[in-house]
């Protein structure tokens, strides 16, 4: 049963990067508590992940918007707006990496990795939190790194960036302390999602060697947010 569901209503979940590794993984963990699904991917594969669920008896509603493009962030504020059902748990769980040296690695490249992994977090941010603190309650979960607090070499923007996510998420705990909205971060080590392919580094030594199956990953998020903790740590924390 979720938090909701004591009061006679099923909870609405919103999770970003749905539909592959963790983000899929997080959508079934939250499923299994018995909340409706709002999820988000930037590919279409989004939307047989959602009709998975209808056998289970859960709504699961899949938007297919690219969140690192204002036009994305639009789709998805529109379409939550649309279903005017306040989100009882956020999964912020969307992020993408560049690989390679920074001088050498293009702009374009590096811009994307903090459009996505900051400034679509800060945005959903804004736009979850403040109807939680209104009614009094609410889960977000920031998935973060083990490289949050590494040197990212060969990796400085998404390392970054996740120092960033592990910050904000963090500071936002402290400042809601007495507002019955709790915050948890998730920190995955190396992990077996599609994270290495689109960062174009599926031949590198990292990505061949061992990783953590992202059901564990999800599945110990998960009882860390609804245990109120700050932060979960998955896997050893590994240097590029």
């Amino acid at each position: 049963m979720n938090d909701s569901e004591t009061n006679g209503t099923r909870g609405l979940a919103l999770v970003t990067g749905a539909s592959t590794g963790i983000g899929y993984e997080l959508a079934r963990g939250l499923a299994a508590r018995r909340y409706d699904l709002v999820l988000v991917a930037d590919d279409d594969a989004v939307r047989p992940v959602a009709a998975e669920f209808a056998p289970q008896g859960i709504t699961a509603h899949a938007i297919e918007a690219d969140l690192a493009t204002n036009v994305g962030l639009a789709e998805v504020r529109r379409s939550l707006d649309a279903l005017e059902r306040p989100i009882e748990v956020a999964a912020l769980n969307a992020g993408v990496g560049a690989y390679g040296r920074f001088d050498r690695i293009p702009i374009d490249a590096d811009l994307r990795v903090i459009a996505l992994n900051v400034t679509a977090t800060v945005r959903l941010a804004k736009y979850v939190l403040p109807p939680m603190v209104d009614r009094g309650h609410g889960r977000v979960l920031f998935t973060s790194s083990s490289t949050a607090a590494l040197p990212g070499t060969l990796f400085a923007t998404y390392a970054a960036s996740e120092a960033f996510v592990h910050s904000f998420a963090a500071t936002i705990r402290d400042e809601l302390a007495d507002t019955g909205v709790s915050i948890t971060t998730l920190m995955p080590g190396i992990t077996d999602t599609d994270f290495f392919d689109r960062a174009g580094m599926e031949n590198t030594k990292i990505a061949r060697g061992p990783k953590a199956d992202p059901e564990d990953v999800a599945q110990q998020g998960l009882e860390g947010l609804f245990a109120g903790k700050d932060r979960v740590e998955v896997g050893a924390a590994q240097r590029v």
